[in-house]
C-alpha cells in the first residue's frame, strides 16, 4: 500500500475510447486487469469521465466540411477534431464495465462545456478553468499522483504535466496506459513528460 499522500487517477476508462467505441484506442481494454490491481495499492482513487454534450466543439460533425482527426484553431490554441464520442448519458460515455469504480471517492466529470475541449483531469484545453481537482487532493493532503488509463498521448500525458506544473510528485506507468499515436503524439508527449519531470514506469 502507498502513503497515504499517494493517490491514484484513472482517466477516461470509457465505453467509447475501447475497442468497439466511437472513438478506440486500440488495446485500451487490456489495461483493466493492471488499474483494478492498482485500485487495491492506493487509499484515494479518482476517476475522470470525459462527459460532452452533443454540440461540443471539438467534434468533426459539429464544424460541416471538416474531417475528423484534422486540426482547427479554436480561441484557446490548436484542437484536435474528433469523432463524436463520449456524449452525456450514452453507453459510450459510461465506464467500461470491467472498471472496479466502487473504490473511487471522487469522480471528475469534463469536456461538459461546448465551447471548450478539456484533456487534462486539472484544467480545461485554456489551461485556466479548474475542474477542481487540485483543490480536492490538496485539500487532502495528497503530495504525490500516479495516473493511469487513456489515452497515454492526450488526457493522460496533458493531466501528468498539469500535475507537475502544480508541484505534485507524478508517476505513469506506461503499461497501464494505452495510446492514439496521432501524427507521431506518443514519442512527443513521452518527451515532453521526461522533460517536465515525470516519472515514466513499465
Amino acid at each position: 500500500m502507498n502513503p497515504p499522500d499517494q493517490a491514484l487517477i484513472v482517466i477516461d476508462l470509457q465505453n467509447d475510447f475501447c475497442p468497439g467505441g466511437a472513438l478506440a484506442v486500440a488495446d485500451g481494454d487490456a489495461v483493466l486487469p493492471r488499474i483494478n490491481a492498482l485500485m487495491d495499492d492506493f487509499a484515494m482513487r479518482v476517476l475522470t469521465q470525459d462527459w460532452h454534450p452533443a454540440n461540443h466543439s471539438s467534434f468533426a460533425a459539429n464544424h460541416p466540411g471538416a474531417a475528423a482527426f484534422t486540426t482547427i484553431r479554436m480561441p484557446y490554441g490548436p484542437q484536435v477534431l474528433w469523432p463524436a464520442h463520449c456524449i452525456q448519458g450514452t453507453n459510450g460515455a459510461a465506464f467500461h464495465p470491467g472498471l472496479r469504480t466502487d473504490p473511487a471517492e471522487l469522480v471528475i466529470r469534463k469536456g461538459f462545456r461546448p465551447e471548450i475541449d478539456s484533456y487534462s483531469a486539472f484544467f480545461e484545453n485554456d489551461r485556466t478553468t479548474p475542474t477542481g481537482l487540485d483543490g480536492y487532493l490538496r485539500s487532502r493532503g495528497v503530495t504525490g499522483v500516479t495516473l493511469v488509463g487513456l489515452a497515454l498521448d492526450y488526457c493522460v500525458a496533458y493531466s501528468a504535466l498539469d500535475a507537475a506544473r502544480l508541484g505534485f510528485h507524478v508517476s505513469v506507468p506506461e503499461g497501464a496506459c494505452r495510446a492514439i499515436d496521432l501524427a507521431g503524439s506518443k514519442a512527443a508527449m513521452l518527451q515532453a513528460m521526461r522533460a517536465a519531470g515525470v516519472t515514466l514506469e513499465g
